[in-house]
């Protein structure tokens, strides 16, 4: 997360006249910009009151008035958290993956590896793993296939500097949670998912074998270990006419 001591004193006399106002413009800034995307987890608040050069009381006022606007939301335990633009129902809470649902279910399921590489990811997924610019990350591109043909298309992007040489990994042959935690002892104890609909680019399309802009089901995922550190993010398309998304609800 890229937080400077400047960007208050940038917004200028003609800002809002009371610091917390100050503030609060100043991380409406940043979510309107893209450097803090949608789901993206603020610094704790001593860490980010230091780096502003205000008091942890002033910090609180600024976030109180933007969780009262809709655009945080506070998790007891996990932090602040930029909100998503999109109505998010609690759906698909148990944090499978699609290799270990298919498996439970005895449906066989094969893998292609797209791409394998490390590269430096996207800036919001640079952001969304709480890395610093220009940090390179593993990115990992893989076509899931039943028998009756191509179901999701998944894009994964992993931090190299808690899984080195993972890029070695034969991910047809090895799932990626599965690697993480048995060859580098990172168990995912926790995720976030944003469930949307979308239509099918060039791309997705040619590869889940659909023609462009056929609607697709898209999963957008950030997980994190134990320790509350982000360790993955990932994209999925996923061919509704496939592969449908259900959940067992309970009403307290």
């Amino acid at each position: 997360m890229n937080t400077a001591r400047m960007p208050l004193r940038e917004l200028g006399a003609d800002g809002p006249a009371t610091l917390h106002s100050r503030i609060s413009t100043w991380i409406r800034s940043q979510i309107a910009s893209g450097a803090w995307p949608a789901h993206f987890r603020l610094k704790p608040e001593p860490e980010l009151a230091a780096e502003l050069g205000v008091s942890r009381g002033t910090l609180r006022r600024a976030l109180s008035t933007l969780i009262e606007e809709g655009a945080l939301v506070q998790i007891r335990g996990k932090g602040t958290f930029v909100t998503s633009t999109v109505v998010e129902p609690a759906i698909a809470q148990k944090l499978t993956s699609l290799a270990e649902d298919f498996a439970s279910q005895g449906v066989a399921l094969t893998t292609k590896v797209l791409r394998a590489r490390v590269t430096v990811p996207p800036p919001a997924v640079t952001a969304l793993l709480e890395l610093p610019n220009r940090a390179r990350i593993f990115e990992l591109v893989r076509l899931r296939s039943t028998p009756d043909g191509p179901v999701a298309l998944l894009a994964n992007y992993v931090r190299t500097d808690l899984a080195r040489g993972i890029e070695k990994v034969d991910f047809e042959a090895e799932t990626l949670f599965g690697t993480l935690a048995g060859r580098y002892g990172l168990h995912i104890t926790s995720g976030r998912r944003t469930f949307t609909a979308t239509a099918a680019d060039d791309v997705q399309a040619r590869h889940l074998d659909v023609p462009a802009g056929s609607p697709l089901q898209y999963v957008e995922q950030v997980t994190y270990l134990a320790g509350g550190e982000p360790i993955e993010y990932s994209d999925v398309w996923i061919r509704s006419d496939r592969l449908r998304v259900t959940s067992m609800l309970s009403r307290r």
